[in-house]
């Protein structure tokens, strides 16, 4: 499977809209409709947390389903065509064909997708989201600065090749820009928290 077949097969298994799909299902709704608009499991949690629960998941086996594929076929050339698997996976759910190329923030694709890229940083990501979010109650705020930190922490902890570390680099800022909207409210400090126990 070249690069050309790697990207195509990414993208298309990064696209599949799985928040929409089970909000369509269950609730007879389009979750697009709602709060921030986007497919992501946050999205998802405001119509059922049950259900944003599942989106998650479902988001971050998707990209490691493809990263996981790539692996499996390149087994001689895996770090370059891992981290392709997961930038395109990434852009397949912000993008996403079946839904005019509005999808999500890609962060539970990007989870999954690198677990399989670089396992050691994804731990130190966690951590970082995790220690952010607790202290200041912002996810938004915990995402963005994960995907700062993360192709710093591939660079220090795994050692990739350049081209891999470019794609993975890529990958974040394309979540970070994702992000603009939330970016533009939490400097203007009218972002709103999460909220534990509340939809």
């Amino acid at each position: 499977m070249p690069l050309f077949l790697t990207a195509i097969v990414s993208y298309l298994l990064g696209s599949i809209p799985f928040g929409y799909v089970l909000v369509r299902l269950f609730h007879r709704t389009d979750v697009r409709e709602t709060g921030s608009g986007n497919i992501g499991a946050t999205n998802v949690a405001r119509t059922s947390p049950a259900l944003g629960a599942v989106t998650l998941l479902l988001d971050a086996l998707k990209g490691f389903a493809a990263a996981a594929l790539a692996r499996h076929f390149h087994p001689g050339a895996s770090s370059l065509f891992v981290a392709a698997a997961a930038l395109f996976a990434i852009i397949g759910h912000l993008f996403p064909v079946w839904l005019g190329f509005r999808g999500g923030k890609g962060v539970a694709t990007a989870l999954g997708s690198f677990l399989c890229v670089a396992p050691k940083s994804v731990l130190v990501m966690l951590a970082i989201f995790v220690i952010l979010v607790a202290a200041f109650r912002y996810i938004s705020l915990g995402s963005i600065a994960a995907a700062f930190c993360f192709p710093f922490l591939v660079w220090q902890m795994e050692h990739p090749g350049r081209d891999s570390l470019s794609l993975i680099t890529i990958a974040c800022v394309l979540i970070i820009l994702r992000h603009h909207e939330n970016i533009g409210r939490l400097m203007r400090g009218n972002e709103s928290p999460l909220r534990l126990g509340r939809q």
